[in-house]
C-alpha cells in the first residue's frame, strides 16, 4: 500500500526533522520531488562510513552509552484503548533486556548458531529471517521452502496461517527437507485442536508447537510453549517466568477448569510504567488495571487447566482483535458517525473461523435505508480514515442499540448476545429491551 501520503503529512508537521531514508519496495525509482530531504536507502549506505572503521574499542567508545537501569527503554504505541491510540513505555532497559534475552532461551531453546524469527534473539547472536508479503504467493509453499533454504530452527507464524496451509491441501514434510526445524510458534489468535493435528501430522512429529499469548506493550508473553514439558492439543503450555498469571472469576477469585479472566497477580519485569501524555496516570489504570483494581487484566477469555496448562477462548474485551492485531472501535465510529444517514453505530468482534471478524450495527437516520452504495461508501471511508483491519466484516441495521442510564452504548453486551451468552446486569442498561434485535441474525451464521 502506497503511504507517501501520509509521510508527506507527517514530514510537514515535524519540525526536528533533517531527513527521510526511502527503502523502495512498490517502485525502483519512487518520485521524492514531494518529500523534502528525502534520500534513498542505498544512497544513505554509500553515506555512511565502511563498517570496519568501527570495529576497534577506541572507536566503539564513541558509539556507546551507559544508561540507567530503570530508564524506559521502548516506547509501543498501540490502539487498544478505545478512546484512541497509546503510547505505552517498557518498564526499563534492564528488566526488558533480561525478559527479551530469557524468554527464547528458557522457552524456546534457542541456541548461538539457530535461525528464527524474534528481532530480540539478535541480543543473543541467533540469526533472523523475516518475511514480508503475501505468504500465499505464488502458493502455499512459499514459507516452507525459505525455512528449507535458510534452514530456519524456529518457524514463528500466525494461527490463522496455519489454518490456511491445512485448508489448502499443502503438506509441508511431503515437500521439503525441515529437519532443522525444532519449534514453531503461533500467535495472533487461538490456534484451534485442528491446528495443532495438522502440525504434527502434516509437517513434523518431534517439533516443539508453541502457542503463545502476551502482547507489544509488555514485550512478552504471559503464557506460551515450554520445551521440556508435553504439548496438548488446543493448550498453551505454561506461565511466562516472572508472570504470576491466574485466570480469574468474576469475583477476583482464582479458577481452575472455568472460564474467566487471564490476568497477572503481581509486577512483573516487563510492565510498562505509563502511557505517554498520560500525567494522572488515567489511561494506563483503566487500559489494565480498573477490572480489578490492583490486578493487570490482560483482556483474553481462558482457562486454566488442572496441568496448568493454559486455554485460550478469544479476547474478553470490547477491543478488537482480527487477524491477531487489536484495534480500537472508536476509529470506526470517527468515520461512519460522519454520514448523515447514521444515528448511531455500535461495533464489536465476533469470533469466526478460529478469528475475530468485526461486525457494524447501524442505527439508521429517519427516511435512510441501508444499501450497498452505503455500505460501499462507508467501508471505503473506513479504509481511508483507519485501516483496511478497520473494515467490518458484516454491516447490519438494527431498529435501537442498548444503551446504559447514563447513554453509553454497551458494546459488550451485544458482543455477548450475539456469542450466545448471557447478559450480566441488564438492570443497568436504559433500554434492555435493545438487545432482542441482536439475537439470532441469519447475517451472523455465514
Amino acid at each position: 500500500m502506497d503511504r507517501s501520503g501520509i509521510v508527506t503529512e507527517l514530514a510537514a508537521s515535524l519540525p526536528s526533522l533533517t531527513a527521510i531514508v526511502i527503502i523502495p519496495y512498490l517502485s525502483r525509482a519512487p518520485d521524492l520531488g514531494k518529500l523534502d530531504g528525502a534520500i534513498l536507502f542505498a544512497d544513505a549506505l554509500s553515506a555512511c562510513a565502511p563498517i570496519e572503521e568501527f570495529t576497534a574499542s577506541a572507536s566503539m567508545t564513541r558509539y556507546i552509552s551507559c544508561f540507567p537501569a530503570a530508564r524506559p527503554a521502548f516506547q509501543n504505541v498501540s490502539c487498544m484503548v478505545s478512546a484512541g491510540p497509546s503510547c505505552s513505555m517498557s518498564k526499563s532497559c534492564a528488566f526488558t533486556a533480561m525478559s527479551v534475552m530469557t524468554t527464547p532461551c528458557s522457552f524456546y531453546d534457542l541456541r548461538l548458531d539457530d535461525v528464527e524469527w524474534m528481532v530480540s534473539t539478535l541480543m543473543l547472536g541467533a540469526r533472523i529471517v523475516l518475511y514480508e508479503g503475501n505468504p500465499f504467493h505464488p502458493g502455499p509453499e512459499r514459507l516452507w521452502q525459505i525455512a528449507e533454504d535458510e534452514r530456519l530452527s524456529h518457524f514463528g507464524v500466525s494461527a490463522k496461517y496455519i489454518d490456511a496451509v491445512r485448508n489448502s491441501g499443502y503438506a509441508p514434510k511431503d515437500n521439503v527437507d525441515l529437519s532443522n526445524l525444532r519449534v514453531i510458534m503461533t500467535t495472533g489468535s487461538p490456534l484451534s485442536v485442528d491446528g495443532f493435528d495438522f502440525v504434527y501430522k502434516s509437517i513434523s512429529q518431534t517439533i516443539q508447537l508453541s502457542s503463545i499469548s502476551g502482547g507489544t506493550d509488555i514485550i512478552s508473553c504471559f503464557v506460551l510453549g515450554c520445551p521440556v514439558q508435553p504439548v496438548i492439543a488446543g493448550e498453551i503450555q505454561a506461565c511466562g517466568l516472572g508472570m504470576k498469571v491466574a485466570v480469574l472469576d468474576d469475583n477476583g477469585t482464582p479458577v481452575i477448569g472455568e472460564q474467566g479472566e487471564l490476568c497477572c497477580l503481581a509486577p512483573f519485569p516487563s510492565m510498562p510504567i505509563k502511557f505517554w501524555n498520560d500525567p494522572d496516570d488515567a489511561k494506563y489504570k483503566a487500559a489494565y488495571f480498573e477490572h480489578f483494581p490492583g490486578v493487570w487484566r490482560h483482556g483474553d477469555w481462558a482457562t486454566m487447566t488442572s496441568r496448568s496448562g493454559i486455554v485460550i477462548h478469544g479476547r474478553s474485551d470490547a477491543t478488537l482483535n482480527p487477524g491477531g492485531v487489536r484495534i480500537g472501535t472508536a476509529e470506526i465510529y470517527r468515520q461512519v458517525e460522519a454520514f448523515d444517514e447514521i444515528l448511531e453505530a455500535l461495533v464489536v468482534g465476533q469470533s469466526w473461523d478460529n478469528d475475530v471478524r468485526v461486525i457494524l450495527f447501524l442505527r439508521m437516520a429517519e427516511h435512510a435505508t441501508l444499501n450497498d452504495d452505503l455500505v460501499t461508501a462507508m467501508k471505503q471511508a473506513i479504509r481511508n480514515g483507519a485501516t483496511p483491519r478497520h473494515v467490518p466484516a458484516r454491516i447490519i441495521a438494527v431498529p435501537d442499540i442498548p444503551r446504559t442510564r447514563s447513554g453509553k452504548i454497551t458494546e459488550l453486551a451485544v458482543r455477548d448476545i450475539i456469542h450466545g451468552r448471557p447478559v450480566k446486569n441488564t438492570e443497568a442498561l436504559a433500554n434492555a429491551e435493545a438487545l432482542d434485535h441482536f439475537r439470532d441474525l441469519a447475517e451472523l451464521r455465514d
